[in-house]
């Protein structure tokens, strides 16, 4: 929950709703419902947004219950030897494992676009390096992008009395608020929903992320770049409309500070260019999987990951190419499709690696398995 709690902007609301935002365990028991219900906090599986706030306390609460002996130091180097890996942990404390899981989520993946990549942080940050946006007030803020994080943003920053305007590529597009009324039948065999919303597509990419690894590359790249791609969340169109200036159809150019001033250059359809400026620019625009952005994993271990692009090459079992070393989570995205990209894929994910793990560990006898826990 570390990017949740410390990153994320301090007041927003999450983009799934309350049925895709519990965190899975193999009973069931711990749905966020159930502690919602304990702790007296409004819920519902649709139409009642999810806060930071909530998820992150469901989140720890999960942790404890589920994960009591949780070891937090950081990891800063993990390392190839003979027979498994090495972790240095932040205090120095060197631990070895015969197999290791990447899960570090979104974390190190920022992206931020060439054009505006050589701003100083003074001038430039991106949404994730944004939790108090309370600094902005007063200030002129420049916001890129039009998914989730960028209008969630857009509208925080309002109500901390900063002047925005949106910029974005294509026109900010805002999800349908659920029904008022339960999907009838026909409704659910129509556009049955699996996790990642109500529509086919969603639907066999959820039923089938163990085969989108056999589709080419291209078009498991094409796919994860578009579907559920950037869209603004129902709730939030109602702090916008009208009341921040949302630009369309411009295309970053170039960028540079100018005093006090970051100066951005946009291309318009028609090929002219537009130049906007203001005190500060925040970039809303996502996270591109890339290895080399991993600052534990050492280079002579990442020399012998086989890659597709910039993302690892996984097995059927999330396993890389350098034996006993797997990858989940959205590095993962590419080779079982969206669905690991959201907290609703985390039981595939579990359930696959456990049996995977299960196959591949020898039985012991009860006298080992005695000799061990002593």
């Amino acid at each position: 929950m570390l990017n949740w709690r410390t990153h994320m902007p301090k007041g927003m609301h999450l983009k799934s709703e309350g049925f895709a935002s519990t965190l899975f365990d193999p009973a069931g028991r711990f749905h966020m419902r159930n502690y919602c219900a304990e702790k007296s906090i409004p819920y519902a599986e649709e139409g009642l947004p999810v806060s930071l706030e909530t998820f992150c306390s469901y989140g720890v609460a999960f942790q404890k219950q589920m994960v009591p002996s949780l070891d937090t130091r950081a990891v800063t180097a993990l390392e190839r030897m003979h027979g498994g890996f090495r972790l240095t942990l932040s205090d120095g404390e060197r631990v070895e494992a015969r197999r290791v899981i990447c899960a570090t989520g979104i974390s190190y993946y920022e992206y931020l676009p060439e054009e505006i990549r050589g701003l100083p942080r003074s001038h430039c940050t991106h949404s994730a390096d944004n939790q108090d946006l309370s600094a902005y007030r007063g200030r002129e803020v420049l916001v890129l992008g039009r998914g989730a994080s960028s209008t969630d943003i857009a509208a925080l920053l309002l109500d901390h009395g900063a002047k925005v305007q949106l910029v974005s590529r294509e026109p900010v597009e805002f999800h349908l608020p659920p029904g008022k009324k339960p999907r009838s039948l026909w409704q659910r065999m129509c556009n049955p929903n699996l996790g990642l919303g109500p529509n086919w597509r969603s639907a066999i990419f959820t039923f089938f992320a163990g085969q989108f690894r056999f589709l080419p590359l291209h078009l498991r790249e094409g796919i994860i770049s578009r579907h559920l791609g950037p869209a603004a969340v129902w709730f939030i169109r109602d702090k916008l409309v009208n009341k921040v200036s949302m630009r369309s159809g411009l295309s970053l150019h170039s960028a540079e500070v100018r005093g006090d001033r970051v100066h951005v250059r946009f291309t318009q359809r028609d090929g002219s260019t537009v130049e906007l400026e203001a005190d500060h620019v925040i970039a809303g625009t996502g996270y591109h999987v890339d290895l080399k952005r991993l600052p534990y994993l050492a280079e002579s271990l990442r020399s012998q990951l086989k890659l597709e692009g910039a993302a690892p090459a996984l097995s059927g079992n999330f396993e890389s190419s350098v034996p006993g070393l797997y990858f989940v989570g959205l590095s993962s995205a590419l080779t079982f499709g969206p669905l690991t990209r959201f907290a609703v894929g985390a039981g595939f994910t579990a359930r696959r690696i456990s049996a995977h793990l299960r196959r591949r560990t020898p039985r012991r006898s009860a006298e080992e398995l005695l000799s061990v826990s002593q």
